[in-house]
């Protein structure tokens, strides 16, 4: 192994959640305020795009409308600037790339919503009626 791809394998995150086109993400990134103290920015929006699988220049792309206008931010997924990705909620999608997303308004614009699995939320616990005894 050169020393290119030991510096590459180190670079990589072996902690990243299953990030897919339609999930709506929030995403902790180190910054620098104007004091010079590092800060976390927090940026949460919808994947529209995942490109470059799994290799060290991964990205993914993601959209957030703010006041109506349409806001997005290209991550590489291996920087060392973000400190953490959350998955909120995941979204029931049949293509890969989401960019038609930019042109919808009003309804086209909601997609199918799924349940995360593990999430405390949601827990059946909590949804079971209680059990009523028949005499």
């Amino acid at each position: 192994m050169t020393s290119l791809q030991s510096f590459i394998q180190s670079q990589i995150k072996k902690e990243l959640p299953d990030i897919r086109p339609g999930d709506v993400i929030r995403i902790h990134q180190k910054a620098k305020s104007a004091k010079g103290e590092d800060t976390l920015s927090v940026f949460e929006g919808q994947v529209i795009a995942r490109k470059h699988g799994k290799e060290p220049g991964a990205t993914i792309t993601v959209r957030k409308e703010i006041s109506g206008v349409g806001v997005e931010k290209i991550y590489p997924l291996y920087s060392p600037v973000i400190e953490k990705i959350e998955i909120v909620s995941r979204g029931k999608v049949r293509r890969a790339k989401l960019y038609y997303l930019r042109e919808a308004r009003g309804k086209n614009k909601k997609l199918k919503r799924g349940i995360i699995s593990g999430s405390p939320e949601k827990s059946k616990t909590a949804a079971e009626p209680p059990k009523i005894e028949e005499k």
